[in-house]
This record gives C-alpha cells, sequence and structure tokens, in this order.
C-alpha cells in the first residue's frame, strides 16, 4: 500500500519515492548504486525502500532502465 493510514508518512514508498525522483532530476542518468548513494546524502533509507521506491517509478512510468543498465528519467 503506497498511502497506509496507520503509520508514519515518512514510511511509505509515495513519501520515499519523491527523494529518489529528486536525485533523478538532478542527474537524470545513474546507476543503481550511484543512485543509491546520492539518495542516503539527503534521506537516510534502507536499500530495501530504496529498491520499492525504484520499483514504484518504474511502475507509474517515472523511471527506466536502459540498455546499459543505469537508470534514467523518462520524459
Amino acid at each position: 500500500m503506497l498511502l497506509p493510514d496507520n503509520i508514519h508518512p515518512e514510511n511509505t514508498v509515495y513519501f520515499n519515492g519523491a527523494y529518489v525522483l529528486q536525485v533523478l532530476q538532478q542527474k537524470p542518468l545513474q546507476t543503481y548504486i550511484e543512485l543509491y548513494q546520492n539518495v542516503k546524502l539527503i534521506k537516510n533509507m534502507a536499500y530495501s525502500m530504496f529498491i520499492l521506491c525504484l520499483d514504484w517509478l518504474f511502475l507509474i512510468s517515472a523511471a527506466q532502465i536502459n540498455t546499459q543498465g543505469e537508470v534514467e528519467l523518462c520524459s
């Protein structure tokens, strides 16, 4: 569930996905590890939450994987 009513908003995929999206907007093409390290600079996020956020961004077509295996921002 993206927006559950029984936990704090800062623990949701929706909220944390905004941080991943913010980092991708600053640099639209990054490797997984580079992206995670850049996200960790602004938000202390667990790797499992980071992967869930990436999954969500892929599902809504906000990010994609290119042929080199890098994460890129969709336009």
